[in-house]
């Protein structure tokens, strides 16, 4: 009787792990391409005494998220009148399905009312997509200023890394034009990624990644990998000494200013790791107990 009171238990018991692993599973993962790069709020905030910005906020923001499923790069200016209007836009990346693309851009509005609160303009830049508003009004700046850098820790001079690194912004700022603000490939072991706002031509593509390539190459030097995001313009790169991975993206992730976005995933999955192994422990002790008792219960019965 008390052991076939156990066996039960203990196959219950495994049932209930096997559903917390599925949970902590389902906690951990996440699309790499909807890692945070990096912020950037005006620190002005928006006065709305009407709340005819906050309107038009929510009206773009509909609009941004309901055009991702069908394109990667969407422009709107949305508002009852032109002072109060927003103007808005997202871009996926383009090696991004439209499927990932809305799953990447219905995540912006959150984070930016997050990470910036209401302000006359912010920017939200996560690795697969962006989005970017500002009232109208809002100080211009140029297409070619830098908004965020970031290079890998480990260096790899003296390996014929550079020319073979320099080699491949070649190919690829070639690469942006011809495939008209985007491209992404591999040279040697270097695998580069380039791309430009949707509305920008290929010239100005072209002289904008120039630029984002070179500001790579000195912020950069030797490091192993890195990324500069210009407010028209990013390009990224990264070095694999054993081959490029064969994966869905080998896009560069590894830097020392995306550390605190990785490590925010981290502690999600400690605190996931943490409640499945605390329920766990009680799980195993509510079943030593139930067996105790049975096994008492039995030895009164026999008296």
């Amino acid at each position: 009787m008390g052991f076939s009171l156990l066996k039960q238990l203990l196959s219950l018991y495994i049932i209930i792990m096997a559903l917390f692993s599925d949970l902590k599973e389902a906690k951990s993962s996440s699309p790499e391409y909807t890692n945070l790069i990096y912020k950037g709020c005006a620190r002005q905030r928006l006065s709305d005494p009407t709340g005819l910005y906050s309107q038009a906020l929510s009206a773009m923001y509909g609009l941004l998220v309901s055009q991702s499923t069908k394109t990667r790069f969407y422009k709107t200016t949305t508002g009852t009148t032109s002072q109060t209007s927003v103007t808005g836009l997202f871009q996926c990346r383009g090696d991004l399905s439209n499927n990932d693309c809305y799953t990447c851009v219905s995540r912006l509005p959150v984070l930016s009312g997050k990470l910036c609160g209401k302000t006359i303009a912010a920017r939200v830049q996560l690795s697969g997509c962006y989005l970017l508003y500002e009232i109208s009004g809002f100080a211009q700046i140029s297409g070619m200023e830098l908004l965020f850098k970031t290079c890998g820790k480990n260096n790899v001079a003296g390996t014929g890394f550079e020319q073979r690194r320099d080699t491949a912004f070649g190919v690829m700022q070639n690469g942006v034009v011809q495939g008209h603000g985007f491209y992404a490939t591999t040279y040697e072991s270097v695998y580069v990624l380039g791309q430009c706002e949707g509305d920008l031509g290929d010239s100005d593509c072209s002289g904008c990644t120039k630029n984002a390539l070179q500001r790579a190459q000195v912020e950069c030097g030797s490091s192993i990998s890195g990324q500069i995001y210009l407010h028209k313009c990013f390009v990224a790169y990264s070095f694999y000494p054993n081959g490029v991975p064969k994966r869905s993206s080998p896009y560069p992730s590894s830097g020392s200013s995306t550390s605190s976005s990785s490590s925010s995933s981290g502690t999600t999955g400690k605190t996931v790791a943490i409640i499945v192994g605390g329920t766990a422990g009680v799980g195993f002790l509510v079943i030593c107990l139930l067996f105790v008792k049975n096994l008492m219960k039995k030895k009164y019965d026999d008296y």
